[in-house]
């Protein structure tokens, strides 16, 4: 029979509460993840990860993750940009405009 855990947490005055670590670790939750309520009609609340969107790229979440935590353990590693290579970079692309907000799509070879 498998083993029920339980835990609680309490409740902030702004209606934040910290998830705990037993529930966490089960629900392999990490930061920036999210959380799916489904509340049952007798009042039972069941909470699960959410799975990710369709957009989300889990390689890319997780690049984002290491380098966030690279950054706040090291933070006397960050350097600025050199203009030597912003040049570069501008030249490289010239007169290319990019939006940034258009989708990208294998179709658009």
């Amino acid at each position: 029979m498998p083993t029920t855990l339980e835990a609680e947490s309490t409740l902030t005055d702004r209606y934040q509460t910290t998830v705990p670590e037993t529930v966490r670790r089960a629900l392999r939750l990490g930061k920036r993840d999210k959380i799916h309520y489904t509340i049952r009609p007798g009042g039972e609340v069941v909470l699960t990860r959410a799975e990710s969107s369709e957009g989300d790229d889990p390689v890319l979440g997780q690049f984002l993750g290491f380098l966030a935590r690279d950054i706040a353990n090291h933070p006397e590693r960050l350097q600025a940009v050199d203009f030597g290579l912003v040049q570069r970079l501008r030249s490289l692309v010239g007169e290319v405009e990019i939006d940034l907000d258009a989708a990208l799509s294998a179709d658009d070879e």
